[in-house]
């Protein structure tokens, strides 16, 4: 997540690393801080909405029994409302140091019989709706302030809704918002205190449990150049003891190269010795010799050693460029893919006949691209090789060319195991094997096919056969065309040239 200059933990020894590393401290550190960063702004929001809820719980009872309070002064005779409130009871309402408190009880026909006339009224409902005698809440504005309602309908059993009677007790929301407040302080405020010292305990957990890291950077720094062996993994933490294998793997891999190198420089040694000590011994004879029959042999073994050793150079440097893969840097040469690939399939028919498999080829002629014949007979190689491989005895086999004018389509479709879409996109990855596969392998031959597509600037793919079961292998390479001659200049202009004068005083 972070980019930053990287730097010892806390209590760390060691050097600075270098401003293009990565930390692992800070990435940790990042990953760890970023996820309560983003989550300590929910737990505001959510406190706050819960405060709320809690802050209106016990006012929303008083105002639930104020409604109560009301409801029962008044009483329907023959249907007709009356109200009977008391001075006590009018003052009890309006008593609050804090927010304004506003009641009425309103007909249906808009007739006040006490309280606010201007108090806004819900609209009166279907009977089916509501509930008379049940306390309903709603939250709106009134004289500019945020105010909550509670309100109930009177009504004998089963009146009908226009002599309904509304009984409503509102007040401002100034108590609840101070509890709210209180209650949201009281959760964020020690959260200041909290989440610092929880970076500080983080800060020091990784600090302490990033030394094992350090140790091992510094037995690696403090090694010889010279030394291959493996780093002993008795101290080593459990998690970076695949690290430390695959360190200690790739050392034995050097040691390996090394080795080779030490050989092929001991063996050129060994090989170039001879000949030189022979050239040493023929120039010495010719030095001292007087004879001129004699002194013309003597030039005549030194030119025949000279030759040999050349010779010798020449191979064992052929040697050292064909171990570094010198031959896919080789130019690449037009090559008529369809006749390249009929020649590998004629070469594994006998291995696909063995398998009881039928190997056929389809071509409709010439396809012409630009490659490497060597490289080109590998990748072929590799494709059937995989698909024979892959496929049971009594299968089919099929190799096919394709040419679509800018494209040549090289395929290769058996009746096999067949693959998955997600596995089609790992198969070429070095090592990687299909679960289900049948067939042994090392798992490098797609992966060898990408290489040299890779390098023929070409599109290797596998997919599940449409056909059915089994997979269909595709590299897609560009078509070359030879190149158009130049156009021969007319005949006159040919004629023009000739009677020009030279250029030049």
């Amino acid at each position: 997540m972070n980019d930053r200059k990287a730097s010892n933990p806390p209590g760390a020894s060691g050097p600075l690393s270098p401003e293009t590393e990565r930390s692992l401290f800070g990435e940790i550190l990042d990953w760890m801080l970023a996820p309560l960063l983003f989550v300590w702004p929910l737990s505001i929001a959510f406190t706050h909405y819960f405060a709320n809820n809690v802050a209106n719980f016990p006012y929303d009872q008083s105002l639930r029994e104020h409604v109560a309070t009301i409801s029962r002064q008044v009483q329907l005779v023959d249907g007709k409302p009356v109200l009977s409130l008391h001075a006590t009871t009018r003052a009890m309402l309006r008593a609050d140091e804090l927010d304004s408190v506003y009641f009425h009880v309103l007909t249906q026909d808009k007739k006040l019989l006490a309280g606010d006339l201007d108090l806004p009224v819900p609209e009166f409902p279907r009977q089916a709706e509501m509930v008379p005698g049940e306390i309903y809440f709603r939250d709106m504005e009134y004289k500019g302030q945020d105010i909550r309602v509670a309100y109930s309908f009177i009504a004998e059993p089963q009146a009908p809704v226009e002599e309904w009677v509304l009984v409503e007790v509102a007040e401002t929301t100034e108590k609840r918002t101070q509890l709210a407040n209180r209650i949201v302080a009281s959760v964020i405020l020690p959260q200041f205190i909290i989440i610092p010292l929880a970076v500080m305990l983080v800060w020091f957990g990784l600090s302490r449990g990033l030394r094992p890291l350090t140790r091992l950077r510094n037995t690696i720094e403090d090694r010889d150049p010279g030394d291959l062996s493996p780093i002993a993994t008795r101290r080593v933490p459990e998690e970076l003891e695949p690290l430390v294998e695959a360190f200690n793997e790739m050392l034995e891999r050097m040691k390996r190269n090394v080795e080779a190198q030490q050989r092929f420089v001991a063996d050129a040694a060994h090989q170039m010795r001879t000949p030189l000590t022979g050239l040493k011994t023929q120039a010495q004879f010719a030095v001292r010799e007087t004879d001129p029959a004699a002194l013309r042999h003597a030039l005549r073994q030194i030119a025949t050693g000279v030759d040999r050793a050349g010779r010798l150079v020449n191979q064992l440097l052929t040697l050292a460029r064909t171990e570094g893969s010198e031959i896919g840097q080789q130019k690449h040469e037009p090559t008529d893919l369809a006749l390249l690939v009929r020649e590998v399939v004629e070469d594994w028919v006998i291995v696909a006949l063995e398998k009881s498999i039928d190997l056929g080829f389809e071509s409709p002629g010439k396809a012409m691209i630009t490659g490497n014949p060597f490289l080109l007979r590998e990748l072929a190689k590799n494709l059937i090789d995989n698909a024979i491989r892959y496929t049971p005895p009594g299968g089919h086999v099929t190799c096919r060319i394709i040419d679509t004018g800018k494209t040549v389509l090289l395929e290769v479709e058996d009746d096999g195991v067949g693959i998955s879409p997600e596995q089609a996109e790992l198969v070429f990855e070095r090592f990687y094997r299909v679960d289900d596969a049948a067939g042994e392998g090392s798992g490098l031959g797609l992966a060898i096919v990408q290489e040299i597509a890779n390098q023929h600037d070409a599109r290797a793919t596998l997919r599940p056969n449409p056909r059915g079961k089994g997979a269909v292998a595709r590299v897609a390479f560009a078509t070359w065309y030879p190149p158009l001659p130049p156009p021969n200049p007319p005949e006159d202009y040919a004629e023009l040239y000739r009677q020009s004068p030279p250029l030049g005083p």
